[in-house]
């Protein structure tokens, strides 16, 4: 029965890593792709700046939460 206990452990640690990083990429995607504030346009804009200061600071504490998960 542990053996069981930590497979299952196991799998379910790799489920909920790929669920934070697709949750992550659907909300960068809707921010970026389908809002447009991923695409420069005729200049920069605030808004594009905001984007990708937080889409690098949400990286950076994505995978810092997932190599703290994973020891």
């Amino acid at each position: 029965m542990r053996a069981e206990d930590d497979i299952r452990k196991f799998l379910v640690l790799i489920v909920n890593t790929i669920a934070i990083i697709l949750i992550w990429m659907i909300a960068n995607v809707l921010v970026g792709i389908y809002l447009g504030y991923g695409f420069f346009e005729n200049k920069i804009s605030w808004k594009n700046i905001v984007y990708y200061i937080l889409f690098t600071v949400s990286l950076f504490f994505l995978i810092r939460y997932i190599r703290r998960k994973w020891k």
